[in-house]
């Protein structure tokens, strides 16, 4: 379990990077062509789990129509966050992004009647604080995009991981509805051992069937997706490289949080919850050299508290 928690904590943190270096912000479809190579990675994956998981194959064509709820909310934020990441510090945006765990249980709450135990609202509190106050302290950051992209702009760049969060955590929400119990599940003909794996596939397919979407878009309109022109300039041919990367570590983080899932949830979610995170910040002070304030990184830091509470419960 260690093993797949230690390799999806750093696959997913540099992923991001990649994500960020990838996701040109003068290039106009950068967030879709990443959608692409996601998709692509993600289907191949896909395959590998249909055919050597125990997912049931007669009922799986019916458990892809029932899934796609929750595949719709996952895909469409990682979209968002695509677009975000063109324009926002990554420093910023990941945090934000991975706060959606103070989401998931306010709507139990409210749709499955769960009680919120005090540690629940100690860590919802802790979040909600670090995340006020990381944007109010970020008065220079946003006056220097609203200055380099105008305030329009700006003002929807920022919202993107706010958008990520809240969509993720309807996918988290419906996920946790759809994978709990083999009882009462809308999944058909699955097992405890292959209930999870069946939702997964499900998931990355559709994230390729929207990637061949989105790429006969992209082709129809002329965009250039995965061989560089000769004459491109090197960003844009390195940033089709960095692009390809992020979907493979993408990937990878996937398929090891999958097998650590199955071995022990808690802990995975302790770590996942706020591993990520660290890692993505530790990595975009070394390689993408963003620099925050104290008071930003203090107020992250409660951000991340609240998370491992969340985790905790």
């Amino acid at each position: 379990m260690w093993t797949f928690l230690v390799v999806s904590v750093l696959a997913w943190g540099i992923a991001e990077i990649f994500y960020k270096k990838g996701n040109l912000e003068r290039e106009k479809y950068s967030h879709l062509k990443t959608t692409v190579y996601v998709g692509l990675f993600m289907g191949v994956y896909a395959l590998i789990i249909l055919f050597t998981q125990g997912v049931d194959l007669k009922a799986f064509p019916l458990n892809f129509v029932r899934y796609l709820p929750v595949a719709a909310c996952y895909i469409l934020s990682m979209i968002l966050s695509y677009f975000g990441v063109r324009f926002i510090e990554e420093s910023i945006a990941d945090p934000i992004e991975n706060t959606s765990c103070a989401i998931v249980p306010i709507l139990c709450a409210i749709f499955l009647k769960e009680t919120l135990k005090l540690p629940v609202v100690i860590g919802i509190v802790l979040v909600v604080i670090g995340l006020v106050c990381v944007s109010l302290f970020d008065k220079k950051g946003k006056s220097d995009r609203k200055a380099k992209l105008g305030k329009k702009l700006a003002i929807i760049a920022i919202a993107m991981p706010f958008c990520y969060m809240l969509l993720d955590a309807v996918g988290t929400f419906l996920d946790i509805y759809y994978t709990e119990s083999v009882e009462t599940t809308f999944l058909v003909n699955v097992t405890e051992a292959n209930i999870e794996h069946t939702a997964n596939c499900a998931y990355e397919l559709t994230f390729f069937l929207v990637a061949v979407g989105i790429a006969i878009f992209l082709k129809a309109k002329g965009e250039n997706i995965f061989i560089p022109k000769k004459d491109e300039e090197k960003t844009t041919k390195q940033s089709k490289i960095y692009k390809a990367l992020a979907a493979l570590f993408e990937t990878i983080g996937q398929a090891t949080y999958l097998f650590a899932l199955s071995e022990g949830s808690g802990i995975a979610a302790v770590i996942m919850g706020s591993g990520t995170v660290i890692v993505s910040l530790i990595l975009s002070r070394v390689f993408l050299k963003e620099r925050l304030s104290i008071i930003q990184y203090a107020f992250i830091a409660i951000i991340l508290s609240g998370i491992i509470v969340l985790s905790l419960v």
